[in-house]
């Protein structure tokens, strides 16, 4: 019992006073804008997997042939460590899903994630959880064939799949409505927002699970099954409480 209460206490120590500050956070000036309506916005980004984009109505539909693999889209702007994402998701096939968001990603020696140094991505999971680069990510629509139901919101730090929050309802399941996302990432503080509604905020410390991630590359993953549509997505500098006030 003495050897299992370190893990004990550092779990609770996870779930409970790691939470980011409830104060809001400003925009900064406008990094990066892209309303993703058609092809030509998106020269320049990166599909790892078997994955595709389609275009239709002003909407990015990203979707796998055939459901043939998971895959990852990758965003070419370099994100500071402040910032403030904003984007519109729908989902099209509500019987089965999974969306993330991975961010703040880096080769895990400071590489831009696309140096031809790292290893190839595919898609594989394990390759951005557990591989060589590092990133924060956040489950936001959870309902895959392997765990069919849940509607939990998933915040992990990588490299190592380490769960740092999982407590708030994320997309729900069988929605087909347009959904607003902001994600904010101020030092360590993260928050995901859905329509407004808080469903992640953590404060990373820098120490129990090593150094808080600064900049880097953000990437839309879906699992095979998936398909959503996207829109607008903006990235500003985000400003804390006291500098949105001078």
């Amino acid at each position: 019992m003495k050897a299992l209460l370190p893990l004990i206490v550092f779990g609770f120590l996870q779930f409970t006073f790691l939470s980011a500050s409830s104060q809001p956070y400003t925009k900064g000036e406008l990094l990066y804008s892209n309303s993703l309506a058609a092809k030509e916005d998106t020269a320049g980004w990166r599909m790892e997997g078997v994955g595709q984009v389609e275009f239709a109505n002003g909407w990015m539909k990203i979707v796998s042939p055939n459901e043939k693999g998971h895959h990852v889209f990758w965003c070419p702007q370099e994100i500071p460590a402040n910032f403030i994402a904003e984007w519109e998701v729908q989902n099209l096939h509500t019987e089965v899903g999974l969306c993330i968001i991975f961010f703040a990603a880096k080769g895990l020696n400071g590489e831009d994630i696309f140096d031809v140094s790292l290893p190839k991505r595919d898609g594989t999971f394990k390759d951005y959880t557990n591989g060589a680069i590092n990133n924060y990510h956040i489950s936001y629509y959870a309902n895959s064939k392997d765990h069919p139901g849940r509607e939990t919101a998933h915040l992990r730090k990588n490299k190592g799949f380490h769960m740092v929050q999982e407590k708030e309802l994320g997309i729900p399941i069988h929605s087909k409505a347009i959904h607003k996302i902001q994600l904010v990432k101020f030092g360590g503080i993260i928050q995901l927002f859905i329509d407004g509604r808080n469903a992640i905020d953590w404060l990373d410390d820098g120490k129990h699970l090593g150094k808080i991630l600064q900049g880097g590359k953000i990437g839309f993953r879906q699992m095979k099954w998936t398909q959503f549509n996207y829109r607008n997505f903006n990235v500003w500098e985000c400003k804390s409480p006291e500098e949105g006030k001078q």
